[in-house]
């Protein structure tokens, strides 16, 4: 409940009456009541003709920011609830076949997400987390062969890179399945 609203139902006054007390338009008081915050003359207006100070009817900072934080959530759920944790799961699966191959592991997710046009922040998440391991283990892998430390320390690296990647696959389409969300994400996205 609004602050302006508290004080105005203690003062045993209708919207109208204080907005004919007031000189301000009942459309104002009833957006302030709904959580706009009153500024400069309607909040100097309403805090006299309501006989308490101007602070008593600002709506205090730390539920603003919790309302926000309220706000965000939602928003990140509703777009969870439009895309396809199904077709999300095979995409997210897609790169299974190529995970010994990893310059390449992205192109089944990619396509997939073309053509059937799920292209939600997840599908793009799990395309930008493959096109990120398309960079990094072939790095990897070359600064070990410039190392130069022997044909098994070699082939143990690629061995590795790949359990890695067929891991990251997995334990994300796992979270997919449990909780509609990856555990392996980047903090920015390529696409």
């Amino acid at each position: 409940m609004s602050e302006l609203k508290k004080i105005r139902e203690i003062k045993n006054l209708t919207q109208e009456e204080l907005a004919q007390k007031s000189g301000l338009s009942v459309r104002t008081i009833q957006r302030i009541e709904a959580g706009m915050q009153p500024k400069g003359y309607t909040l100097k207006t309403l805090a006299k003709n309501l006989d308490v100070p101007e602070k008593d009817l600002c709506i205090p900072e730390i539920i603003v920011e919790q309302e926000i934080k309220v706000e965000e959530v939602y928003l990140v759920k509703a777009d969870d609830k439009s895309a396809n944790f199904g077709l999300i799961k095979i995409i997210n699966l897609s790169s299974l076949p190529l995970s010994w191959f990893p310059v390449a592991n992205f192109i089944p997710p990619l396509l997939i997400m073309i053509f059937t046009k799920e292209k939600s922040r997840i599908t793009k998440q799990i395309i930008s987390l493959q096109i990120f391991l398309a960079i990094v283990c072939p790095v990897i892998f070359m600064i070990v062969v410039l190392l130069k430390l022997g044909s098994p320390f070699v082939m143990i690296t690629m061995v590795l890179l790949v359990l890695a990647n067929i891991y990251i696959i997995l334990r994300n389409a796992y979270e997919i399945d449990k909780k509609n969300n990856l555990y392996y994400k980047l903090n920015f996205s390529f696409l």
